[in-house]
């Protein structure tokens, strides 16, 4: 996938500067990169494209994304807009589409890909989803820290044990809070214990 769009942006006459697996990758390189315009794909191994889009859009970095996926859900295109995507597009879309996309995004334009602007705009299902489907929505990565967040274990102690900041660590806490529409740790621990990740009774 990459090696194809690597050949078809330059035939389009633009400059790839940089590519990454994953977020802390993406990150770095987003810094220290003239970058204009990410191509993002939401599915990065074991982390969510939502988390680069999120720590872009909290470090303000000008790259304008583009998300690229196979994801045709509502919910998805809307979070991806929320966190600050200027463009979703299908992966299978047409050379022609995203070259005309990367020229318009650049522009400062928002697009979305045919059939996206109603999925964008289609009633969310969030309310009538139950614990499992939430937690499917989740990274392995945000899944390994709401388990330990439940637990009782601080930023701190989570960090160290995932040589990860304390800061990232309470970034992921308040995108957990956020994605599953709670105000609290508490609110937490209730979906864990819905979810079945936890006991009632656990200490």
């Amino acid at each position: 996938m990459r090696d194809g769009l690597r050949a078809m942006l330059a035939a389009g006459g633009h400059t790839v500067v940089g590519e990454a697996d994953g977020p802390a990758q993406a990150q770095a390189d987003l810094a220290r990169l003239e970058a204009d315009i990410v191509l993002l794909d939401l599915g990065l191994h074991e982390h969510s494209g939502f988390e680069l889009l999120a720590e872009l859009q909290q470090r303000r970095l000008p790259a304008r994304v583009i998300v690229l996926t196979m994801s045709t859900q509502g919910r998805d295109v809307a979070e991806a807009m929320r966190l600050g995507a200027a463009g979703y597009l299908a992966k299978l879309a047409p050379s022609a589409v995203l070259l005309d996309a990367i020229e318009r995004v650049g522009r400062g334009e928002r697009v979305l890909g045919a059939g996206f602007e109603a999925a964008a705009a289609a009633p969310d299902p969030a309310a009538a989803t139950g614990p499992a489907e939430l937690l499917q929505r989740l990274s392995a990565r945000e899944r390994q820290i709401l388990a330990l967040v439940v637990r009782g274990r601080t930023s701190a102690s989570i960090a160290l044990q995932i040589g990860l900041s304390p800061k990232t660590v309470e970034t992921y806490r308040s995108r957990l809070m956020d994605k599953l529409e709670v105000p609290d740790v508490t609110g937490l621990v209730r979906f864990a214990i819905r979810a079945g990740l936890i006991d009632a009774d656990l200490n």
